[in-house]
């Protein structure tokens, strides 16, 4: 209807509402057809006729044609309307049933329906629209709206919000892993039975320091392997880490020799007159930490286990006096059984994959990032050989620093405090599923944290006590050596945990403050600052590992 009709004086008539067409048929008598508003504005005399038949159809027997044409719409009136489908209970209109036309949104709600329902935002629905190929021409001649804006607007009024909840993940068992950090721990502590047979062999007077002949080259050459192959571990695990096998493999075929010459030449320098037996034993030390470095990196402490296999021998030295060539010849057969697995295991891997050599490899980590982990290896290594001195002083017999009961137990340790540190990964990331607050993640994971720790205690004191008692020789437990043994543990754990949590610089440090704090003043300053740097470290855990962001990585 036009905007001119509306001037114009009222004229009284009966209407009746327009009736769509039926879709694919001929308009039949009577039925309303588009230009009849038209023709209506353009002869309007019709309207007060008699003999006008409703809709403008004209009378039957004037030879008027079966329906009318439909005329032009006059300029400027707006497009006819949409037809709207008649009132429920209406008959169906003449010329068959009425079929409406089906809206394309709905397909289109029905096909993205479970993307639409989890979007928080109508944009997003927008940019899967516009992921999908859809532009604002298609949209506009489909579906009748302005650009994918407007049509994720409807779209995200239209379907229902329905936001889905992650998968709830199961929790491992208890002893998932534990059988294989027990291993760990076994292997690291195996070592202590070649200090056993091979202690005889540099007998002589006391040496420096009041200790055994030969303790100093083997001290130095120990701890300049464990930095050393610390720091190679680490850089040989970031490889891995990146998917590159070989060049974790090559890194350990250079690293690992020169690690071992490194030990040495440590050794002898710490040498003095009538220690060389013990130097040379500290040569074969040195071989062993590399091998074994290896085999642990690649994954095959089996293959390390069974090459320590023949140290079990150690254990009848116990009580007998074992001839020297029986000793040499039990170390020389596990010595040359690590090397000739890690040689086994490390060749064959460290080949390059491609056929050019490798000339296009891609730069590695750099060699500065793995120095914090050698510093962290040279203060946890010092801490644990200030407790086997303090053994070795406190014994009424013959003992070696190595293969002290406190060095054993913590070495021995080191398996269910690896399988601890899991435990509370896998805690953490629980609580990061299960609680909805800061506040309530912070408590979860303080409580994970103090449940952890006190659980490494139980079994540091537990092997402490038990290697105490089993040890020939080994003074009765101490209430104050079992307290700096609980405290050196809780610097080892911790430690360990923050350097698994990326601190391990920091942790480092800390470890190298209190170890040199023992060196310089063992009877006064020792104790004190174990127990500062304990202090220290488990204020340090706990504000970093209470924060939810620690454990996204």
């Amino acid at each position: 209807m036009s905007g001119s009709l509306w001037l114009r004086p009222g004229v009284r008539r009966d209407s009746l509402p327009a009736i769509p067409r039926p879709r694919g048929g001929s308009p039949g008598p009577g039925d309303a057809v588009p230009g009849d508003a038209g023709r209506a504005e353009a002869e309007p005399a019709d309207a007060g006729r008699a003999d006008a038949a409703p809709g403008g159809a004209a009378p039957a027997g004037e030879g008027a044609p079966p329906a009318a044409t439909p005329l032009p719409p006059a300029a400027g009136s707006p497009p006819p309307a949409t037809p709207l489908p008649p009132a429920a209970g209406s008959p169906p209109p003449a010329g068959g049933p009425l079929v409406l036309a089906d809206d394309p949104l709905d397909e289109l709600a029905d096909r993205i329906g479970p993307l639409a329902a989890a979007a928080v935002h109508p944009d997003e629905i927008a940019a899967i629209l516009e992921s999908d190929g859809m532009t604002d021409e298609h949209i506009r001649l489909t579906y009748g709206r302005e650009d994918s804006f407007a049509l994720g607007e409807e779209l995200y009024a239209r379907v229902e919000r329905r936001h889905p909840e992650p998968a709830p993940e199961a929790a491992p068992p208890w002893y998932e892993g534990l059988g294989g950090c027990l291993l760990r721990g076994l292997v690291f502590a195996l070592p202590g039975l070649a200090y056993v047979l091979g202690g005889p062999l540099p007998a002589g007077p006391p040496g420096r320091f009041d200790l055994p002949a030969g303790t100093v080259p083997l001290l130095a050459g120990a701890v300049a392997g464990w930095v050393w192959n610390q720091a190679l571990a680490h850089r040989a695990y970031t490889w891995l880490g990146l998917g590159d096998r070989a060049a974790a493999a090559r890194t350990l075929l250079t690293g690992a020799p020169a690690g071992a010459l490194a030990g040495t030449v440590v050794a002898v320098a710490w040498t003095g007159p009538g220690e060389w037996p013990a130097t040379a034993f500290a040569a074969g030390q040195a071989l062993y930490l590399a091998g074994a470095t290896v085999l642990l990196v690649l994954g095959r402490e089996r293959a390390l286990l069974c090459a320590l296999s023949p140290l079990a021998g150690a254990l009848f030295a116990f009580s007998h006096d074992l001839p020297d060539a029986l000793r040499v010849g039990l170390l020389l057969a596990s010595l040359t059984a690590t090397l000739g697995c890690a040689a086994a295991v490390l060749l064959p891997a460290a080949t390059p994959p491609d056929p050019s050599g490798g000339a296009h490899r891609r730069a590695g980590p750099p060699l500065v990032a793995s120095l914090p982990y050698g510093l962290f290896g040279l203060g946890t290594g010092l801490l644990v050989l200030y407790a086997a001195v303090g053994d070795v002083l406190a014994s009424d017999g013959p003992a070696d620093v190595v293969a002290a009961p406190s060095a054993v137990a913590l070495t021995l340790s080191m398996g269910p405090a690896e399988w601890l540190l899991h435990r509370f990964r896998g805690e953490s990331r629980a609580g990061l599923r299960l609680t909805t607050t800061t506040r309530a993640f912070g408590r979860a994971a303080a409580a994970a944290l103090v449940l952890c720790l006190v659980g490494y205690l139980a079994a540091l004191l537990a092997l402490a006590l038990a290697g105490t008692l089993a040890w020939p020789g080994a003074g009765p437990p101490e209430a104050g050596r079992l307290l700096g043994l609980l405290l050196i543990g809780v610097v080892l754990w911790l430690g360990l945990l923050l350097q698994a949590y990326g601190a391990v610089l920091g942790a480092g440090l800390v470890c190298l403050l209190a170890a040199a704090a023992q060196m310089a003043a063992p009877a006064a300053a020792g104790p004190a600052a174990v127990a500062a740097a304990a202090v220290v470290l488990a204020a340090w855990s706990c504000a970093l590992l209470v924060r939810p962001t620690a454990h996204r990585a």
